[in-house]
């Protein structure tokens, strides 16, 4: 099997780097209330895109520190309660053309795909942050001394938020939700359903967001990553602050979620993935505890995996309708 990695079966035991802050579950918790407590003011008015067997609209809530946070919301047109599946796209991107969906709705199952804050999409970002906001969400309120100010922080209670939205539309079955997504999107889909007990079912692509230290020791801290090394070039040289600043990552390192998750889990990795090395994104599975399994490509890394968007919506289709 070809290697920028460990082999398989260290991967199978990697328990990850990035140090865990002491006080991790307390703040996700303080989190989650503040979600809770947060009136999502829901919105939602019909597309200007329409096509024969879809309704689409364009869907709007209030997230934690006052963000309006967009989504695609798409449904089958006969009348009844459908299962969903909520979708994340990858780093600075947006949830794309609206066809991209129409696969789930042909099935029977409708869409919630999320616009990340302050990304290629249309959700907002209310910034308010000290230091560093240059080229990388990541790093986005790693100086503030308030560690509720990380932006990641924020997006991944949106994932949870856009869960409980779709648990509250009239078309939608709440005992039937899924996620998935690619990249950051894989994170997301896990966050999402660490964060959310409402989400059954989930298919993360090589996940991002995940064990940033091993990402920064194998000199690997580029591309979707190199805001990492961006930072400590610029605010840390000698990385007199090092452990300080990877704990503080910690608290939006979807590893330490992991474990939270209830969900049954299928995971795509590349094992020649350099953007999200293997290593990182074993480093959340193996902490998962519910049902899970890898569809591990050999011979691929960051990029299209044939068959595997194939497998996701079949996957869905069984477990859901």
């Amino acid at each position: 099997m070809p290697l920028v990695d460990m082999p398989l079966a260290e991967l199978e035991k990697y328990q990850g780097r990035n140090p865990k802050p002491a006080d991790f579950d307390a703040y996700w918790d303080k989190a989650l209330a503040e979600m809770d407590a947060t009136d999502m003011q829901l919105e939602f008015t019909p597309a200007a895109w329409q096509v024969p067997g879809a309704k689409c609209y364009d869907l709007y809530f209030t997230g934690v520190k006052g963000a309006r946070v967009y989504a695609k919301y798409l449904t089958p047109t006969a009348s009844g309660k459908y299962p969903a599946v909520l979708h994340f796209h990858g780093y600075t991107g947006s949830t794309g053309d609206w066809s991209n969906y129409l696969g789930y709705v042909n099935a029977g199952i409708a869409v919630l795909a999320l616009d990340c804050r302050g990304q290629g999409g249309k959700s907002g970002d209310v910034g308010g942050v000290q230091g560093n906001t240059h080229n990388g969400h990541i790093i986005r309120g790693l100086q503030d001394p308030d560690n509720t100010n990380l932006l990641y922080r924020q997006i991944f209670l949106d994932t949870a938020m856009l869960a409980k939205t779709a648990s509250q539309l009239d078309g939608i079955d709440a005992q039937r939700l899924g996620a998935a997504g690619g990249s950051q999107g894989g994170g997301l889909t896990l966050a999402c359903a660490a964060l959310s007990p409402l989400v059954k079912f989930v298919a993360p692509t090589y996940p991002f967001l995940c064990d940033y230290q091993r990402v920064y020791e194998m000199d690997l801290d580029k591309d979707a990553y190199a805001e990492l090394k961006t930072f400590f070039r610029f605010f840390d040289p000698l990385h007199e602050k090092e452990v300080e600043y990877f704990t503080k990552l910690g608290y939006i390192d979807v590893q330490h979620l992991a474990p939270r998750i209830k969900a049954h889990v299928m995971m795509a990795v590349g094992m020649i993935d350099t953007v999200c090395p293997p290593s990182t994104q074993y480093a959340a599975y193996n902490k998962i505890t519910s049902k899970k399994e890898t569809v591990i490509y050999p011979n691929y890394g960051h990029e299209g995996l044939p068959g595997w968007q194939d497998r996701v919506l079949k996957y869905f289709a069984d477990a859901l309708l």
